[in-house]
């Protein structure tokens, strides 16, 4: 039996998956939330094979969710399903730790496949998502992924050699977030630390002069 959490924001979407999920004798939902954490506190406890993670959702978004899900419940594998492709987006999420990434307009048979290949550690991605990857492989030159506003406020607190007590109290927001945004922007910049991420702004002219 495959022990699958849902989590999605939308209740009917919820309902809807609940409803076809149940037919199949091999899968077993064991819980649900709509949003991030809520859906982490049950996932540690639950510790279910599989987590249905929508990408956009209240509090915790879905690629910070993957991340903290492989940190709390390390055999969970996490199966994107959204109806976003971005870019950015997707990347995020394959290297938060998602094993698939399905659009909610897949074929309900391919996420039977993707829960099942899920227990094997096998990966399904739906065909544009597999498109993009494999665009992103056979590029020469590595891409930045965009930055938000608010983390390139963040990059420009770091350019200016601020600590992460003096970002908090210039932008108005606590340390634990400004410790999540510096985490995103090392991610995204695609570098190990505060340093490399200041001279990669300063190369490729990232924070606009903020």
């Amino acid at each position: 039996m495959i022990r699958v959490y849902l989590v999605d924001d939308h209740p009917i979407v919820r309902e809807g998956l609940k409803t076809f999920l149940s037919t199949q004798a091999k899968i077993k939902i064991v819980g649900e939330a709509g949003d991030g954490e809520t859906a982490l506190k049950e996932i540690e406890k639950e510790e279910p094979d599989v987590a249905i993670v929508d990408l956009h959702l209240p509090g915790i978004g879905g690629v910070q969710l993957t991340r903290e899900i492989k940190e709390v419940s390390f055999n969970t594998q996490v199966i994107i399903l959204s109806s976003f492709s971005e870019d950015s987006e997707v990347i995020a999420a394959i290297e938060a730790g998602a094993l698939s990434y399905l659009m909610k307009d897949s074929p309900p048979q391919k996420l039977i496949e993707a829960i099942i290949a899920a227990r094997e550690g096998e990966p399904v991605l739906h065909p544009r998502i597999a498109k993009k990857l494999m665009n992103r492989v056979s590029r020469k030159e590595p891409v930045i992924e965009s930055l938000t506003v608010r983390e390139e406020e963040v990059l420009a607190q770091l350019v200016k050699g601020r600590s992460n007590k003096e970002i908090a109290d210039e932008l108005f927001i606590s340390e634990k977030t400004v410790k999540t945004h510096v985490s995103n922007i090392l991610r995204k910049l695609d570098v190990k630390d505060r340093t490399q991420a200041v001279i990669k702004a300063i190369k490729h002219n990232l924070i606009n002069n903020r």
